[in-house]
């Protein structure tokens, strides 16, 4: 079994999950007691998102580095990028050291291809939604991305930040998440990427028309059958 390297803590609520899923599936492929070698580098969140909003990216890139060759230090065998956002400088790693980097929306792009789907809406921070680095990378492989209006956007960036990597779960916010995964599939989305960690934490299957893809889940299950060689 290879060694994952998880840059965590964007916020930890989803690490989370992270270091649930990738357990439960090792547990699940092996059996009985066995569980994932992993190590975890989990940053001051407060850190990250202060640069993000002031789009200090390069510091945020230097960040993401140091935190990668850490990784590399301790024994990792390749990265994983606990966060959807954080890919925008997802080349910072792959500069900073020779580890391959789990890229969090190739494992989407390969669940949208499994699937048949080929138009599909996003949600995620303003900067996934509104910046090219992830729709560029989906796009490439084929797929139309869709987002919601300027105003929806806005409030799935506010409840992301305010609440969901707070902990904190509103029913009004479950309302309006279900509010713009419906205007989006009567736009034509076939599908909607849960394109921030964080989203699931708040809806799931029940909430929307269309399939949802949740992103953490898809990373964290990548991961650990990575690490056991398949």
């Amino acid at each position: 079994m290879q060694t994952i390297g998880l840059i965590g803590g964007m916020s930890w609520e989803s690490t989370l999950l992270y270091y649930r899923i990738i357990n439960q599936t090792v547990r699940d492929t092996l059996g009985g007691l066995h569980s994932a070698r992993l190590l975890l580098h989990s940053v001051d969140f407060h850190e990250i998102e202060t640069l993000q909003h002031a789009g200090h990216w390069d510091a945020a890139g230097e960040a993401m580095a140091a935190a990668a060759r850490s990784l590399q230090a301790g024994g990792a065998d390749f990265i994983v990028l606990c966060t959807n956002t954080m890919h925008k400088v997802a080349d910072a790693i792959t500069e900073a050291t020779p580890l391959p980097l789990l890229h969090i929306a190739d494992g989407t792009a390969d669940a949208l291809a499994a699937a048949g789907i080929t138009r599909v809406g996003l949600l995620g921070t303003r900067f996934t939604m509104e910046q090219d680095f992830y729709r560029q990378r989906l796009e490439a492989r084929g797929f139309e991305v869709i987002t919601p209006n300027a105003d929806e956007r806005g409030q799935v960036h506010r409840i992301i930040y305010d609440e969901l990597c707070k902990g904190v779960i509103g029913e009004d916010s479950r309302t309006t998440y279900r509010q713009i995964m419906a205007a989006l599939a009567e736009a034509g989305a076939e599908g909607i990427i849960l394109g921030c960690t964080e989203i699931s934490l708040l809806v799931d299957h029940r909430d929307a028309t269309v399939p949802l893809l949740d992103t953490t889940a898809l990373h964290a299950r990548a991961a650990a059958l990575r690490a056991l060689g398949g």
